[in-house]
């Protein structure tokens, strides 16, 4: 759920990031909730959600026991009786003895005031901060921390203000995201979906394998280095300049050619628009 989910947290990311932290702050939030219930899982339901209910039954009272930091089990609930007299009839009485009241079982209800109603406190929405991931295990001694780790179709990779930098990066991953970076390069081999542009300035991108997509948005200065697999890439641009498309000649050499950021707009003579590319010269 957390990569299905990665579109939309990046768009907030994108809306809200210079107007309002508290966007920012949630979804980092939930991003983290869901990672640290990743890790919550992999650690204590390594084969899926297991109920002590059967384990109990069959062990001895009191010879069930937790590991350290388990979380605790369901109450065990034994139906064998529910049928008979005893005290679980009593219980059913008692319970019944309640419904029957009516309206006079509010009576113990506690009343809510301003103070713990959300919409009117502020304070009660902030919640918890998220608690921090479960350490991993030193690698053994002498063996390399792996570079990359393990990739898949589905990892987005957003870059966030990077200056002077280069990145690389292996494999076949959904998409690439660079949103407000200044002299920032990154190399890739292949993406599922789009290579995105967002408020950078001198940037440039070089694809080694297939891209389908490249948006540019409010971006001056965009160096784009395509494959022979990507000639058919769409290239999508608005608000931004001095954007360069190079294509390979096949002797390692590339054609530079501008992408266009002049238009010209007419008004047809059923008060419609009509706009058209003015061509760079020289």
């Amino acid at each position: 759920m957390n990569d299905a989910g990665q579109f939309y947290t990046n768009r907030v990311l994108k809306e809200w990031k210079e107007k309002d932290k508290q966007h920012v702050d949630w979804v980092k939030a939930w991003v983290q909730t869901l990672s640290d219930l990743q890790a919550f899982i992999k650690q204590h339901h390594t084969t899926g959600l297991v109920w002590a209910v059967e384990m109990a039954r069959a062990m001895p009272k009191g010879s069930l026991r937790r590991p350290p930091g388990a979380p605790p089990p369901p109450p065990v609930i034994d139906l064998s009786d529910a049928g008979g007299a005893g005290d679980a009839g009593q219980d059913r009485s008692a319970l019944f003895a309640e419904i029957n009241k009516g309206q006079d079982i509010t009576k113990g209800l506690k009343k809510v005031t301003d103070e713990m109603q959300t919409h009117k406190n502020p304070t009660l929405r902030q919640g918890p901060a998220p608690s921090s991931p479960p350490c991993r295990n030193p690698l053994p001694e002498g063996q390399p921390e792996p570079r990359g780790g393990q990739r898949e179709m589905n990892n987005v990779v957003y870059l966030f203000k990077c200056e002077n930098s280069t990145v690389t990066i292996k494999g076949k991953i959904n998409s690439i995201t660079l949103d407000s970076c200044k002299k920032t390069s990154v190399v890739f081999d292949s993406l599922v979906s789009a290579m995105e542009f967002i408020n950078c300035q001198s940037v440039q991108m070089q694809v080694l394998g297939k891209v389908p997509t490249i948006s540019i948005d409010k971006t001056d200065g965009c160096q784009v280095y395509l494959s022979a697999e990507s000639l058919d890439v769409e290239i999508i641009s608005s608000k931004s300049s001095e954007m360069n498309v190079l294509i390979p000649k096949g002797d390692g050499d590339y054609s530079e050619i501008p992408v266009p950021e002049q238009f010209k707009t007419r008004i047809n003579a059923n008060k419609t628009l009509s706009t058209e590319i003015v061509e760079n010269k020289g």
